[in-house]
C-alpha cells in the first residue's frame, strides 16, 4: 500500500516561501545592470529577450506580468540603449517582435556572471552539509518550480 505523500506544514511552506523571495530579491540587483542604468524591470525584460531569442510583445507582456504600456516604456529604454532591437514580421505587420542585439547579450551574460558569483559567494560562508543539503535539494526545488501555476496571466 503506498502511503499518501506528506504536505508541508503551513510554517514549512511560509519559510520556504519567504527564503525563496528573499533570494529572488537579493539577486535582482546586479552591479552590471545598475551601471547600464536599468531599473529591475528593464533588466528582467532584458534577461526574458535574451532568453527567448526573438519574442513577440504579446508573449513578453505575459512572461514578465506587464501591462502594454509599462512594456512599450520598458522595450524603449532597452531599445534606446543599444540592448533590444524591434524587428517587423514580413507576414503580419501588425505584429510587434524585439530581439536582443550583441550589447544586450553582453550584459546579460554579465548579470548571469554576477548572480552566480553572489550565490557562490554566499555559499562559501555555509557549512558542508547545508551546501549538500542544497544541493540534494535543487532537483525538488525545480520540480516544485515546475508545478506551481503561472499566476502571471
Amino acid at each position: 500500500m503506498i502511503s499518501p505523500t506528506r504536505i508541508l506544514d503551513e510554517e514549512t511552506a511560509v519559510r520556504l516561501r519567504i527564503a525563496v523571495a528573499r533570494l529572488s530579491r537579493r539577486l535582482r540587483p546586479t552591479s552590471a545592470g545598475q551601471a547600464a542604468g536599468l531599473t529591475p524591470t528593464h533588466a528582467s525584460v532584458l534577461l526574458t529577450i535574451v532568453r527567448q531569442g526573438q519574442i513577440g510583445l504579446s508573449a513578453l507582456a505575459l512572461a514578465e506580468n506587464l501591462n502594454p504600456t509599462m512594456l512599450s516604456r520598458a522595450i524603449s529604454a532597452l531599445v534606446e540603449a543599444g540592448f533590444v532591437a524591434r524587428v517587423s514580421d514580413d507576414d503580419d505587420r501588425r505584429a510587434a517582435w524585439v530581439k536582443s542585439t550583441p550589447a544586450g547579450r553582453k550584459l546579460a551574460e554579465r548579470m548571469r556572471r554576477e548572480r552566480t558569483a553572489a550565490i557562490n559567494l554566499a555559499l562559501e560562508g555555509l557549512s558542508d552539509a547545508e551546501r549538500r543539503a542544497i544541493e540534494l535539494a535543487l532537483p525538488a526545488l525545480e520540480g516544485l518550480a515546475e508545478q506551481l501555476p503561472d499566476r502571471r496571466s
